[in-house]
């Protein structure tokens, strides 16, 4: 049976789409096919919602899967248009585990009976609602007078309330005392921010040049600039959208991208050229032989005209808005309480493991822990992007290393906000000088003194690596612009508790397998792959995969003999020696660890031949190729190398990762921490330890 919500609003402007961006991540977690749908849509235009969600949460469906009616069709037929909508709901909905319902918009359906024409399509749908009230300029006292009309008009329309959620509420939040649970957003002024991508569209804009993925920077402000260059450079402020006539671009244009990419002015968000007037054609030429860092949209419409409609502008999601969706999704976690929901929605966790739940549970791990990690590589453009996702998702607190001016300077040009991340140089001689003597200590078996070491820890990786240490940091993720020796090597020297091995998590379309280890021990002994196996069946148990280890060879059983199938026998026996309460088998074939029919034949009674989770390869070349062999041919996401066998985190990045990849990398390193003893959980036991999982994945 599908489950599904509806989000419905009393009022414009309550925000709402906050709360169903919340809703389908919260469901993408517990379920593994997710649908929004909205009952009334705009004719002309894709809703920009629904392709906001369908572009965030990857849903697989057409456009139309997800739509209704239209306003038009609503105000033709009012009775047909609603017995549309629930045959196009159920049609959905019975391609989809849960669906999250977006009511209307308050554009033209009839403002004083709106909430209840939502009320009426909730009870035909049979979907409970989520009540969403906007506090934006009440008094805890009309807040609470808005909840008990809404919730009045729903039951008076035979709709459930399953909960009210308030948004934009001031700085003091009401306290209201209700049937339903209340949840309370608070005002983010981000989310109000128009996205460049809104200003385009208001204006009947077109993009003209410079960085297309700019059309999501929030603009913080507008300016008409029709005053001379240094009168400009003069008044506008960081984040500012300037208004410029097309006639005058010439002479303003070069000087307005020249200030964006100066340390010395503010960063802009966009410039917008007004009434249609072609560029001088040398001008043009000159721009768009440039790389500039700031999109530029022209309109046909006048200036008046142009910054008339966008200063009546309000933000709203599109999918370029990452930063703005972000915000959102880190407001609802941190205000709704999304287990208590899924009970009242009954909701049951699927046994179905997709990549995006995965992902999710990731950062919901990551999330609930905050921890503290170190981006050596401060500089690069993918590491600052994924920062400002971090951060606007509390993901993690995080320090990024290089010259802070520079660092600054960059995010501000690129439209990232990243004022809740710390910035050291790995020169500054405070640190320099304590890291100097902790790495001489650590290494002075090996013959490094203070003064070698003065140089050695102005090294990204190392200084990274003993912030780890010295517990400045609680891990660190490196290597978008560095190889892997240059990230790792410092870990070894420095954090290594034993043998280091690696696993990558490789999800499925429907569930999580764990393949040790693909990247680290080229050719690893008996004693050292039971050792890999024991560590990667404590990884697989800390992210929540039930580990039964299958320790791969060309053999399976006893059918087969020679020195490659004998070292993974012994390692087999060595493994249930140390661990005897794991699951393992070996020597196996892939086949056989992972197919019950062949299981059945190969090696039948089996407790891990044919539902194996965890897969230890005999050495690097058939690990590599393994991985990267179902990676491309089964569409696997693989999520790793995540290292094992470290004191505290340290993981590489490819350095062909994406902003996706680094954040999601994060997210794993900062659930890798330990927790320590005065968090009043259990403590892990290292990565060859077990740790409490509250899911199982396996």
């Amino acid at each position: 049976m599908t489950r599904a919500v509806y989000v419905a609003a009393g009022e414009a402007g309550s925000n709402k789409g906050t709360v169903a961006l919340g809703l389908v991540e919260m469901l993408s977690r517990q379920v593994g096919n997710v649908g929004v749908f909205r009952p009334v849509v705009r004719a002309g235009r894709e809703d920009a919602l629904i392709n906001t969600i369908r572009s965030r949460f990857q849903l697989t469906l057409p456009y139309d899967a997800y739509a209704g009616v239209t306003y038009d069709e609503v105000h033709a037929d009012s009775d047909g248009a609603a017995g549309e909508v629930v045959a196009r709901y159920r049609a959905l909905a019975r391609r989809c585990d849960a669906v999250v319902v977006v009511g209307t918009d308050y554009t033209d359906v009839g403002a004083p009976t709106e909430f209840g024409y939502n009320a009426t399509l909730a009870a035909d749908l049979g979907t409970p609602v989520i009540n969403v009230v906007s506090g934006r300029g009440r008094t805890a006292a009309q807040i609470a007078a808005a909840v008990e009309l809404s919730s009045k008009e729903l039951a008076h329309h035979h709709a459930h309330e399953l909960a009210v959620v308030i948004t934009r509420a001031g700085a003091e939040p009401p306290v209201i005392a209700h049937a339903t649970p209340v949840f309370v957003l608070p005002e983010t002024p981000s989310l109000r921010a128009p996205t460049v991508a809104d200003l385009l569209d208001a204006c009947d804009g077109r993009f003209f040049l410079g960085e297309r993925d700019g059309l999501g920077r929030e603009a913080g402000a507008l300016m008409v600039g029709a005053m001379s260059l240094p009168s400009i450079l003069d008044r506008y402020t960081e984040g500012a959208a300037v208004i410029i006539p097309s006639d005058r671009a010439a002479a303003l244009l070069p000087g307005l991208i020249a200030a964006h990419t100066s340390p010395g002015f503010p960063a802009l968000s966009a410039v917008v050229l007004t009434g249609g007037t072609d560029l001088p054609a040398p001008v043009d030429r000159l721009l768009r032989g440039m790389a500039i860092p700031l999109p530029v949209i022209a309109t046909d419409h006048d200036t008046f005209d142009t910054a008339t409609r966008l200063s009546a502008v309000e933000g709203r999601f599109t999918p370029e808005a990452g930063g703005k969706i972000d915000t959102a999704l880190r407001l609802f976690a941190e205000h709704v309480d999304g287990p208590l929901l899924l009970e009242r929605l009954a909701i049951a966790k699927t046994d179905v493991v997709t990549p995006l739940m995965f992902e999710y549970e990731l950062l919901d791990r990551a999330r609930t822990r905050r921890r503290h990690i170190v981006l050596p590589e401060g500089e690069e453009p993918r590491i600052l992007r994924a920062a400002d996702t971090l951060l606007r998702r509390g993901v993690a607190d995080l320090t990024l290393l290089g010259d802070e001016n520079r660092i600054r300077v960059q995010a501000a040009q690129l439209g990232l906000d990243l004022d809740e991340a710390k910035v050291l140089s790995p020169f500054d001689p405070e640190l320099r000088e304590r890291f100097a003597r902790e790495y001489a200590a650590v290494r002075a078996h090996r013959g490094m003194t203070v003064e070698l070491a003065r140089d050695t820890v102005t090294d990204v990786s190392y200084f990274g690596t003993l912030m780890v240490h010295t517990g400045m940091a609680d891990g660190m993720v490196s290597g978008a612009a560095h190889t892997t020796a240059h990230t790792i090597r410092p870990a070894f020297e420095i954090l290594r508790l034993g043998l280091v091995s690696s696993v990558f998590f490789m999800c499925l379309a429907d569930r999580v397998l764990v393949y040790g280890d693909c990247a680290v021990n080229p050719d690893p002994t008996a004693e050292q792959l039971a050792g890999i196996a024991i560590a990667s069946a404590g990884t697989a148990a800390q992210f929540g995969v039930d580990p039964r280890i299958a320790m791969l060879s060309y053999s399976t059983g006893a059918s087969g003999a020679g020195a490659d199938v004998d070292k993974v026998r012994a390692a087999t026996g060595l493994v249930r020696e140390r661990r005897p309460d794991l699951q393992v088998e070996g020597p196996i074939q892939y086949d056989a660890a992972v197919d019950p029919s062949v299981a059945l034949t190969k090696m039948p009674g089996s407790e891990v031949a044919g539902r194996a989770t965890v897969f230890v390869v005999p050495d690097l070349n058939t690990g590599n190729n393994l991985y990267k062999a179902v990676q491309r041919s089964a569409g696997a996401v693989a999520v790793g190398p995540v290292l094992q066998g470290l004191r505290k985190p340290v993981n590489d990045l490819s350095r062909g990762a994406t902003v996706a990849d680094i954040v999601t990398t994060v997210a794993v390193t900062a659930a890798q921490v330990e927790r320590p003893a005065e968090e009043g959980r259990p403590a892990g036991r290292g990565s060859g330890g077990r740790s409490p999982a509250p899911r199982r994945w396996g």
